[in-house]
């Protein structure tokens, strides 16, 4: 890849990843207050020593900020690890195994994408145990659906090509062929669709949290962090807006860094040659 070739968008996009990366990374250096350490005021205004303000408890909000970073990456990017896992698996192996394996699989993840997400998630996360664990196989299991989707029409477009059917003639196994023929030449689309989930993952977490059902208090989380500050925006305070303008930053510079990787995506041939 030629540097000089990246556009500046993708450069902006991949700037605003790192510094949110940096930020989760080293939050316990960076931050200059503890994650819950009250230091005045509640929703005191910005200055030198607290240069957000503080948050409805007298929390520095930069401070909060910082952590918060590291909850919101940290669940988004287990739940969409894990959902590439399931979908990318479960869908390459029902286009190979094709017949009823196939069906039943398709069917299945219809279902599952016929119900509305917020609400299937809001339920279920309601009646189990409110912890990380849950939180983030809950968030996989149903963005696994949209990946399985995505997933099965790539690999079905390339289980018929030659490589995959001398596989075949050689006698290799189901998943010989899954991830040594199918996975590497539709890896450049799917590291895009990933990117997508992962903004979507950033919402979703977000937007859970907002509603009581996310990350628990006291754990920073930017969703969170909106939900706790909200009231502050009828008396004035910006305090709900600088994490809500954190997750919209995030959001779009994941996604200038998708557009980018999806204009460089002119064939399935993400890995090995066809």
């Amino acid at each position: 890849m030629n540097i000089r070739s990246v556009p500046l968008t993708a450069w902006i996009g991949m700037a605003g990843i790192a510094i949110a990366v940096i930020a989760a990374a080293f939050a316990p250096w960076l931050a200059p207050y503890g994650e819950n350490q009250v230091v005045g005021s509640p929703w005191e205004v910005a200055s030198k020593a607290f240069p957000l303000g503080l948050d409805n408890l007298g929390r520095d909000l930069l401070s909060r900020m910082i952590y918060g970073a590291r909850m919101t990456l940290f669940v988004s990017f287990c739940a969409t690890i894990l959902a590439f896992s399931l979908g990318v698996i479960f869908s390459f192996v029902a286009a190979v195994m094709r017949g009823i394996v196939d069906m039943g699989l398709s069917r299945l993840n219809d279902l599952m994408m016929s119900i509305p997400t917020l609400i299937f998630a809001l339920i279920v996360l309601a009646a189990l145990p409110q912890n990380l664990f849950v939180l983030i196989v809950v968030m996989a299991v149903l963005d696994s659906t949209r990946v399985f989707r995505l997933g099965r029409a790539l690999a079905v477009d390339i289980a018929v090509m030659d490589f995959v059917e001398a596989a075949r003639l050689r006698g290799e196994k189901t998943l010989w062929i899954v991830f040594r023929e199918i996975l590497p030449n539709a890896m450049t689309p799917l590291l895009a669709e990933f990117g997508l989930r992962l903004a979507f993952a950033v919402l979703f977490i977000s937007t859970l949290s907002f509603l009581g059902l996310g990350i628990q208090p006291p754990t920073a989380d930017w969703g969170g962090m909106v939900k706790d500050n909200k009231d502050g925006i009828i008396f004035g305070v910006s305090a709900a807006l600088v994490p809500g303008a954190a997750i919209a930053a995030l959001t779009i510079s994941i996604n200038l860094v998708v557009d980018w990787l999806l204009k460089r995506t002119s064939s399935l041939k993400g890995g090995r040659g066809g």
